[in-house]
């Protein structure tokens, strides 16, 4: 029994050694971290704020962090404190209880700061508007400056995202001096 175990462990696996690249998501990875270099001279900060989701976006934002994507070597980071963070990334439709957290969120970060809302509910409500414990979309309490519709998006259209807020950023000037 002993002897089986081992070989399964010694054998070569089935799997391919060598890892698989998605040619897109390298791409829209080395725009946006040459774009975070140019805004920010340094890394982006994101601290994700759920304001009554399904989690379906949650799941893909949690995608972006494992192997496949690995945004942290596009200089990309999750923070625990929206005190230590550039974007905030919001998803789900505002409910009520959740409003007050939001706007003291938004608040405690350091300008320039940005809102991203993902998914649909989190852009419009989705399916959820005008409900009677919903608020509507984030831009119902937050100034948005960029929204990824999708029920849930991508994890490459979350990427595709970023690219393009990190465009719009250095447009329009909001970038802090380096």
């Amino acid at each position: 029994m002993m002897v089986n175990a081992l070989s399964c462990f010694l054998r070569k696996k089935v799997t391919e050694d060598e890892p698989v690249h998605d040619v897109e998501i390298e791409r829209i990875g080395s725009a946006i971290k040459s774009e975070i270099n140019t805004v920010f001279g340094r890394s982006l900060a994101i601290r994700e704020l759920d304001t009554g989701s399904d989690n379906a976006a949650e799941i893909e934002i949690n995608n972006l962090s494992n192997p496949f994507y690995d945004i942290e070597r596009f200089g990309i980071t999750f923070v625990a404190s929206p005190r230590h963070a550039d974007v905030l990334l919001v998803t789900g439709a505002v409910t009520h209880n959740m409003a007050i957290a939001a706007k003291k969120t938004y608040e405690a970060m350091p300008s320039p700061k940005f809102v991203i809302a993902v998914g649909d509910e989190a852009c419009s409500g989705g399916i959820f508007a005008g409900t009677y414990a919903v608020l509507g979309g984030v831009d119902t309490i937050l100034p948005v400056d960029l929204k990824i519709p999708g029920n849930p998006p991508s994890p490459k259209e979350i990427l595709a995202g970023l690219l393009a807020l990190m465009k719009k950023a250095q447009t329009a000037g909001r970038s802090p001096a380096p």
